[in-house]
């Protein structure tokens, strides 16, 4: 090795410039890695980190190394004694270095990596990849969502979702703002009731709630509520979602599809067991290779295949351009649905007139939880992922680092500017 060409070539890697150099690298092919030393030259003043005034060397702390990417797949770390300044404004403070941020024991370009392999598979395999134990992996993680978080600029939010997640074992649910429009999770708060939403809505200043323009959500009554009591003209905003109120009218179509099955089965009739996925898709969305059997079933004139016309017709629903041509549509539906003897589907009839204001805002602002819907697939692919989080700091941290739409980047990065 040259010592010089070495010194020099890291220096480049490193990103490092003057007051600092390459002091000497060190090989270990026995340990399979490389160290780095840096120093800093004499008499330098350095600024404070807080107000940025240039002082001179009060001491160094003890040498510390700091984890940098792997050289030709040996383990490169870097050390320095940072040194420390006296401000008379701010007291003793360590400087900043330009290769790491204050508290980390990783480079920039190593947390950086760090973080985009974290954001393509899970913790344990991140910890895997990396050469990292979990915790550090998940440290990482941490820190780069507090940077995020910390940088993210005022609120903004015009279409906003709300929904709620269930987390670990039991009935444990966090509650999830998204913003709609940039399909990411902007809030998480423990539970679901009224106080944990009124509490987001604390975070925002009153011009922030007039400019909600619109939100999304289910039918669920705290959610309500705290809308109702946060957000200025909210009966006018609040778009109750279709693909919730469609859940409710396959559960119709389910509890139907269940009453008729046992009374068939009771007459030796097995037409309907082994059914109940069928009459949960919409009929656009029925894979090929079932089509023959639900068109047998349909023609039957079951009860389960009234039920399911039903819920079809409800879906039809939103297809209308205009809210007048919408509740023509609707006052027909309901009266088929409460008039139908099928007592599921004529419940779901009441509880979406029990609603219909927020229904119809839906022709006003046109928007949905698809958003929602897509990023909720997402975080319950990242629980699996993770076999569930009983943690809900680590749940939150998760969700966000990967749904966040946060800057998560080391600050000053070469890379990332």
């Amino acid at each position: 090795m040259n010592p010089v060409q070495d010194a020099e070539l890291f220096r480049k890697i490193l990103g490092v410039e003057p007051p600092w150099s390459v002091a000497r690298v060190d090989l270990s092919v026995k340990d399979q890695r490389i160290d780095v030393w840096l120093e800093h030259a004499d008499g330098v003043a350095f600024p404070c980190p807080q107000c940025g005034k240039k002082l001179t060397l009060y001491d160094q702390k003890e040498e510390r190394e700091w984890r940098h990417l792997d050289t030709m797949q040996l383990q490169t770390w870097v050390h320095a004694k940072v040194p420390r300044v006296e401000c008379p404004d701010h007291g003793v403070k360590q400087v900043e270095v330009s290769w790491a941020e204050s508290g980390s024991r990783f480079t920039k370009f190593f947390e950086r990596f760090a973080i985009d392999v974290s954001q393509e598979t899970d913790t344990k395999g991140a910890s895997k990849i990396l050469r990292l134990s979990w915790d550090e992996s998940w440290g990482i993680q941490e820190r780069a969502v507090a940077r995020g978080m910390a940088r993210k600029p005022p609120l903004a939010l015009r279409l906003m979702g709300v929904d709620e997640k269930a987390v670990g074992h039991g009935h444990q649910y966090m509650t999830l703002v998204y913003d709609l429009e940039r399909s990411t999770v902007e809030w998480i708060g423990e539970e679901r009731k009224r106080e944990t939403l009124d509490n987001y809505f604390r975070t925002l200043s009153e011009a922030q709630r007039r400019r909600i323009e619109a939100v999304g959500m289910d039918m669920w009554v705290p959610f309500i509520e705290s809308v109702r009591a946060n957000v200025p003209d909210a009966e006018g905003k609040i778009v109750f979602d279709r693909f919730h109120i469609m859940q409710h009218a396959g559960v119709g179509v389910d509890l139907v599809r269940k009453k008729e099955n046992r009374e068939l089965l009771l007459t030796g009739d097995p037409t309907l067991k082994g059914s109940k996925y069928l009459w949960l898709y919409r009929e656009k969305n029925l894979p090929e290779k079932h089509r023959d059997r639900f068109e047998e079933l349909r023609s039957l004139h079951l009860k389960t295949g009234r039920a399911y016309a039903l819920k079809e017709g409800l879906g039809d629903l939103w297809s209308y351009q205009s809210e007048g041509w919408a509740r023509k549509y609707w006052r027909r539906w309901y009266w088929w649905a409460t008039h139908s003897r099928l007592k599921p589907m004529a419940d779901v009839a009441r509880m979406v007139k029990d609603h219909l204001t927020g229904v119809m805002t839906y022709f006003t602002h046109r928007i949905t939880n698809a958003v929602a819907e897509g990023l909720n697939s997402k975080i319950a692919t990242i629980q699996k992922m993770a076999y569930g989080y009983r943690n809900k700091d680590h749940f939150r941290t998760a969700v966000l680092f990967r749904c966040g739409g946060l800057d998560l980047y080391p600050s000053n990065h070469p890379i990332s500017g």
